[in-house]
Parts: C-alpha cells; structure tokens; sequence
C-alpha cells in the first residue's frame, strides 16, 4: 500500500464519525451557533460570544459523533433522536428565557419550575407565548427545528420508496469526505488544545460539594465557561441538587430548633442590612466627602452609637446571608446549614417576623450568586419558618421598600416585631442605585482630593460616593420609622467595596485573591451601629449604657444572632454569650478568620509591625 493510499485511509477513518453523523454534527452545530449570537446583549456593542465557541462546539460534537459511531446503527438512532429532543427543547427554552428575561436557562429558572402548579404553568404559557415570540430569534430556532423534521421525514421516505439520489449528490458527498478528512484531525488537535481549560474548569466545577462552593468558584476570572444551552441546563440541575442536600439540613435543623423562654426586652427589633460598603467611604467613620450625613447627625444626637472594629466573615453577599442567619458561628463544629436561622427562633419566641428585601427574591433573571444567597430564604417551608410576612417585589432604587412597608406590611406588626430591611444599597452598578435627581458629587470634587485618579475613574467614585449618600437616607428614612417607638436599630452592610482606594486599581472585589491587610480593610471592614429610640432608652438604660462601653470592641457579624437573641431576651440552646457582643462572657479573642482562610487580626498586626519599622 502506497503511503498516499494509507493517508487516504486515515482520512477516511478520521473523517468517519462525522460522515456517519453528518445530519446529527450539522444541526446541532447550526443551533449551537445561532443561539450563542441571538443571546448576545442588543444595548452592548462591546459583547461578544464565548472566545472558543467556534473549535469548542466542533470538539464537544466531534467527540459525540464518535461515540455514536460506535453503536449499533438500530440503537444509534432512537439515542440519536433522544439527543434531538434534549438539545431542541433544551435551546427553545433557553432563548426562550433570553427573549423574555434577558437570562439564559440558570439555577434559579429551574427551582421556579419546579415549584411551579399546572395552573401557574398554563398562565405563564398563555401569557408569554405569542406572536412576539414567533417573531423573536425563538422563531427562527423552531424554523430550523422544522427543516430537520422535514429533512427526515424525507429521508425515510426516501428510503422505503428506495429512491436514489442524484448522481451530483453522490459526487458532492465523495469530495465531501475528502475535504472533511483532510481539515477534521487539524480541527481536532486546535480545538482539543483550546478547548482543555475549559473542559477542566469544568471538571472542577461539577467536584465541588456545595452550592457556596460553586459560586465561589464562579468568582474566579478562569471559571468553566457553560457556552450551550445542555450545559447550562447540567449546571442549574447541578447546582439546585447542591442546594437541595443543604435544604433539608436545614430542614431538620429548624425541626430541632428550640427556645427555653422570651422575656420580650424589645417591643421591636429592626436590623437594616446593607450592600457593598465599608467604612472608609462612610462620612461617620472619617471619609473626606460628606456621605453620611443623617448617619453623623443621629450619632451626635447621642441615640447612634457606631461600632469601630467590625468585619464580616466574607466579601461575598450569599456566604455572608448564610453566616449572619445561622446560629452557627465560624470555628464552630459543622456547618452553617447544620443549625438553626435566628428568625425562627424569634418566630418561635413569638415575636413577629418581617423580610423586606430588595435582592433576594425569586426571580427568572436571577444570577447564580443571588441563587446561593436566597435559596434557603426562598424555599416555601423555611420561609414560613422564618417569616410571618414578606414583601413581594423589587425595587429599582430601595425607596420602593420604604413604600411597600407603609403601604402594607407595617398593618401587619404585632406587640413585638423583627422587622428586617435588605438592602440593594450600594451594589455595583454605582450609577443605578440612585435616582437621577439625587445626584450630588461630580467628577470634578475630585479633582484634588484624587489627582492620581483618570477622569473616567473619578466619575465612578462620584457615582459610589452618590450611592452611598443615597443609601443614608434610606437608612435616616427606616429610623425615622421607628424613632418614636420603643425599637433599637442595627445597620451593618454585608460586606466592603473596593472604588480604586489607594493606589489599588480595584472596582468591586476581588474574590479570588489571596486576602492581604488592604484587602482586608477594604473589602471586609464594615461600618457598624446601634440606634436605640429615646422610649427604649427610657425602658432599658443599662442597655444602652452598656453598648457605648462596648463600641470599640472586636467583633465579626457571623456572630450576629447571639446578639439579636440578647435584645430580643430569647433563651435558646443554640445561643451562647461567649459569641454576643453584649453578654459579659463575650469571648473578644475568638479569632475573626476571614473565608475561613484568613486571621483578620493577624493581618493587623502584622501591618502595624511593618508600619513601626519604618523611617
């Protein structure tokens, strides 16, 4: 055998699953293509499909088309058409949701389907489906559906008719093989190469064991790019299947769940959680631009006391959600999931509970990080756990929950309340937290107080600066809610920000660097106070006395419930003073390890060690 004749032979084999395949490995194609660029954002120019899509989907169908290859012919094709009905109905919905939530198929998608009745399903249907569909991108996917049915049914009647092709089909197909030999072992080996980081971010994201984990994993710049519908469909069945196992941990915990007793030292409780902020732009706690304004006038009324050695456990909202909610506190055995949510016990106590949110609610569009965070304040049963009542929507600015609570929840108060406030705060993006009229700071305040600064960055951190002086009046707004009841009040953020402090050329966080003392400080260190309304004050002096002498201790908010429960005079198992702040057992020393990595402590020191040393 001449060696051009063996070359021809190993192009012909090389050649051979796609050949074999060829209507499977063009379709899918075609629909891998025309999906990636309709889901592409109208209203950004600088989008762009995944880098790799083009060799990826050739590699991952290549690789398809050899396993099919190598079944029976009989059941390759019942697999085959299985595999259709999978991807086209897996796509259909896909760009379906893009079409009507600018989403892709996501974790949060599939856990409202499932929680869906065949009622709400027929209304959803006959709701969205419509000639605006048909119209859309999903219009041209099912037109593409179309032809293959058509193309098949051809086929087969070809066949049973024993109706032969033309002779220039038979010569196209011939060239065919030869041209598909001669660029598929190229195609093979590029696509292999480029395709391996992301089939071995893959591989990592699907060993991960907690839904926490995986978001986690997300925040790293290199994560596993799930480029078609099928994977995306894999992940979110993957990811609820995490939360589930967590779910029902908490499930049996809240079964478990006990309170001894409730001496009812608070008529109402309110906790104001906010977003993205540290105290380093805080007017209240030194900042050059006068941002908090509300925030320093209540403090110098004498009824603000402001904490001034505060960190939360994580820089991400969903593991700082789970931290601050569980009685768990990090150091302790298990998991936070493995304990009770300090509503319930409140709940339990008799207290009634209210969640006003402007992040955590299900919703379609829903971001994996937002899934993590609220899908055990989500699920129906710890909800009704958790919360006599809630809000139902969100808010472009969190003035609307100033209004829902109004409107309606405040009717619904008892003689003792915990009332909780979520706010969007000062999450990125700056410029949309806050409405158009509220605008104060301009680029050019900026000018010289941040001269290192482009104008394009000065710009952001007056939007930041914005954001925040936004944020403190909704703060002032909730306080002046409750000033002239008997409430104490606790504001803290979830977690810092980063608006390129320093010398730092850092927006938002950085998740996956290894945490130094600036990372820390920035990103970790958050603003923290106590209000107590002048009735309290009156009803509970020493209360008050004894959180202006414990204002400058260390604390870390995982630790949070023990001090809830403490206000709300709640004994509980699951409550230990040697973790709130306001017990005489409070344990001071208890390490505050940031991630479960880091000795926030550590880092101090360390820093003011380097700090002394030098000339």
């Amino acid at each position: 055998m001449t060696v051009l004749k063996v070359i021809a032979k190993v192009l012909e084999e090389v050649s051979l699953p796609i050949r074999t395949n060829f209507c499977f490995f063009f379709f899918m194609y075609l629909v891998g293509i025309v999906v990636s660029y309709a889901e592409l954002p109208a209203n950004r120019e600088d989008a762009s499909v995944y880098g790799n899509l083009w060799l990826e989907l050739f590699f991952d169908l290549y690789i398809i088309c050899i396993l099919l290859s190598l079944i029976p012919k009989r059941v390759r094709c019942w697999l085959t058409g299985a595999f259709y009905v999978v991807a086209y109905t897996t796509s259909i919905a896909d760009l379906f949701c893009w079409v009507k939530f600018q989403s892709p198929l996501n974790p949060s998608m599939l856990l409202l389907a499932a929680e869906t009745d065949k009622r709400e399903a027929s209304e959803f249907l006959s709701s969205y489906i419509n000639s605006e569909v048909l119209t859309s991108s999903v219009g041209l996917l099912l037109l593409i559906v179309v032809v293959h049915c058509l193309f098949a049914v051809w086929n087969i009647y070809r066949r049973r008719k024993n109706i032969r092709l033309p002779m220039w089909i038979g010569i196209l197909k011939d060239k065919s093989a030869c041209f598909i030999g001669l660029i598929a072992p190229f195609l093979l080996v590029i696509s292999a190469v480029s395709s391996f980081h992301n089939k071995r971010e893959m591989v990592q994201m699907f060993s991960l064991k907690t839904i926490g984990a995986v978001e986690h994993e997300l925040t790293t710049p290199d994560c596993a790019v799930f480029y078609t519908p099928v994977y995306r469909l894999v992940f979110s069945l993957y990811a609820n299947h995490l939360a589930s196992q967590q779910i029902d941990r908490l499930v049996e915990a809240k079964d478990h769940a006990a309170v001894q007793g409730c001496t009812f030292d608070a008529k109402n409780i309110v906790l104001i959680i906010g977003e993205s902020l540290g105290p380093h732009h805080s007017q209240q706690y030194g900042y050059f631009m006068k941002t908090t304004p509300h925030q320093v006038a209540l403090e110098k009324s004498g009824l603000l006391i402001p904490f001034t050695d505060v960190v939360a456990p994580w820089n991400l909202t969903s593991f700082v959600f789970k931290n601050i909610f569980s009685m768990h506190v990090v150091g302790q055995e298990g998991e936070w999931c493995d304990y009770p949510l300090f509503p319930q016990l409140f709940r339990k106590a008799g207290y009634h509970v209210s969640f006003i949110t402007n992040q955590f609610l299900p919703q379609a569009k829903e971001a994996v990080y937002d899934f993590s965070g609220g899908f055990f304040l989500n699920n129906k049963e710890l909800s009704q756990s958790m919360f006599d009542t809630r809000n139902t929507r969100l808010h472009t600015y969190d003035e609307g929950l100033l209004t829902d609570y109004d409107s309606r929840l405040k009717a619904e108060n008892k003689e003792h309340n915990l009332i909780i406030f979520h706010l969007i705060g000062c999450h990125v993006s700056y410029n949309r937290r806050y409405p158009a009229d509220r605008k104060h700071f301009k680029a050019s305040d900026y000018k010289q107080k941040r001269p290192e600064l482009t104008l394009q960055r000065r710009y952001m951190v007056a939007h930041y600066d914005n954001a925040v002086l936004y944020n403190d009046s909704i703060v002032d707004q909730i306080v002046k809610r409750f000033a002239n009841e008997e409430a104490v009040v606790i504001y803290m953020p979830d977690h810092g920000e980063e608006c390129f402090e320093g010398k730092r050329d850092i927006i938002c966080r950085n998740h996956s660097a290894k945490i130094d003392y600036d990372l820390a400080r920035y990103e970790f260190r958050v603003p923290f106070w106590i209000y107590c309304s002048p009735k309290y004050i009156k009803r509970h002096p020493e209360v008050f006395a004894q959180i202006k002498a414990i204002r400058h201790k260390r604390f870390m908010t995982d630790a949070l419930p023990h001090l809830l429960l403490h206000l709300g005079g709640i004994k509980a198992k699951d409550y230990h003073g040697e973790y709130d702040i306001l017990s005489p057992q409070y344990n001071e020393e208890r390490p505050r390890i940031l991630k479960n990595t880091t000795d926030y402590d550590d880092l101090v020191v360390a820093h003011k060690r380097k700090t002394a040393m030098k000339p």
